[in-house]
């Protein structure tokens, strides 16, 4: 027996996701505002190259690369409409 509910399923699924990502974005922005350079840079550094060694790990496809481009423009777009210019 299949399930008809798999596709909304799915994209509650990553809408929940995402929404868990901007909210992590959101707490590192605050997290950064409220901690010296000195504290934070290194973290910020080792994450940002592990992404890139992951990334070049699994050579992304052009698709994934543009879905994260898209979510990244979402997530400008929405702090310029919230009225965040604290960036």
């Amino acid at each position: 027996m299949s399930d008809s509910n798999a596709p909304e399923h799915l994209d509650a699924k990553h809408e929940r996701n995402r929404e868990q990502r901007i909210e992590g974005i959101k707490r590192w922005v605050e997290y950064i505002k409220s901690e010296p350079p000195e504290t934070w840079e290194p973290q910020q550094n080792a994450v940002v190259n592990d992404q890139l060694d992951a990334a070049q790990s699994v050579q992304t496809s052009a698709s994934h690369q543009q879905h994260v481009k898209d979510d990244a423009e979402d997530i400008l777009e929405e702090e310029s409409n919230s009225g965040d210019d604290s960036r």
